[in-house]
């Protein structure tokens, strides 16, 4: 059994009002702040493949996170903040954030 931290993800979804603006105003400066807690950008795209249900957005990603509670301290940190009120307030009409814990991947015995 593993004593590391399980990873955790974020998945997020939204439908910015101008992709451009947002990407400017904000995508550079989110991701450099999940930098500074520990999480990377594993996949961002603006033509995610859709196998089944409806797309709804024009932008989905996925974060990795070291531990929920890095993931959580992050989205709730006083650096994210200023750029999560601007995403939400000004630059996108639709906003998903979901945070799922990873699978352990220690082996079971």
């Amino acid at each position: 059994m593993s004593n590391s931290p399980t990873p955790a993800f974020i998945m997020v979804q939204i439908r910015a009002k101008s992709f451009e603006e947002t990407m400017t105003r904000y995508g550079q400066s989110a991701l450099a702040t999940v930098a500074d807690f520990g999480g990377e950008l594993l996949a961002g795209t603006p033509t995610p493949k859709v196998l089944e249900g409806k797309r709804d957005g024009n932008w989905a990603a996925i974060l990795r996170f070291p531990s929920l509670a890095a993931a959580e301290t992050w989205y709730n940190s006083p650096e994210y903040l200023p750029l999560k009120d601007l995403r939400i307030n000004e630059l996108t009409e639709m906003n998903r954030v979901l945070l799922l814990e990873g699978a352990d991947s220690a082996p079971s015995q």
